[in-house]
């Protein structure tokens, strides 16, 4: 079965696809590329669930009725600075940034903060749209800590700073394989695997 990810971001597809091809789900990731990109939308809810729901929303409105599509919206939690970037975090730099200018801004935001104050997680907000619109929330959390440098050269985003808890190294060093057990997306991921699973 065909599952449209209302998402423009090819890593995120890919990290979904082998999430899906790991768990032994019968499901064919779709990107929101394949049927013409995906609509604007403005995440403007404050919450990862409210921007998850209505980026689903929008591509949903692209497809015949019948269709599923999955949204997911996440981001890094900083403890020093309350909870940011969170919902802002694909902007963190401004809306003319990128992942990389994003990290550097982190960088330097937390330079000098001592590493016993640089707790933080990764959240993740998985909406599902199914025939009739009913609405399914998935959540997954990864809780870790924050280099004072980028290290690595796998994984996106803030991957080469986060080291999630239990290990010593950040994300873009452990690899695909450990991310796709761990993170915040692969925990949010299961929740929605087991829904799915329970329903077939």
């Amino acid at each position: 079965m065909k599952l449209y990810l209302a998402s423009g971001n090819a890593h995120k597809a890919q990290e979904m696809d082998a999430l899906a091809r790991a768990g032994g789900l019968d499901l064919q990731i779709v990107s929101a590329r394949e049927v013409g990109g995906m609509p604007l939308v403005a995440e403007d809810t404050g919450t990862f669930a409210g921007n998850a729901a209505k980026k689903a929303r929008a591509l949903k409105a692209k497809l015949p009725p019948d269709a599923w599509v999955l949204s997911d919206d996440s981001g890094i939690c900083v403890d020093e600075l309350g909870g940011a970037p969170g919902v802002e975090s694909a902007y963190y730099a401004g809306p003319a940034g990128d992942g990389a200018a994003n990290l550097r801004k982190l960088v330097d935001v937390l330079r000098g903060v001592p590493a016993e104050r640089r707790g933080a997680h990764f959240m993740c907000v998985l909406v599902l749209l199914g025939p009739g619109d009913a609405e399914h929330v998935f959540v997954g959390r990864c809780d870790g800590r924050l280099l004072d440098e980028p290290r690595g050269g796998g994984g996106f985003g803030y991957d080469p700073l986060f080291v999630p808890a239990g290990e010593t190294a950040s994300y873009a060093e452990l690899g695909e394989d450990v991310k796709n057990r761990t993170s915040h997306r692969a925990r949010a991921w299961a929740n929605f695997a087991a829904w799915w699973s329970a329903r077939a």
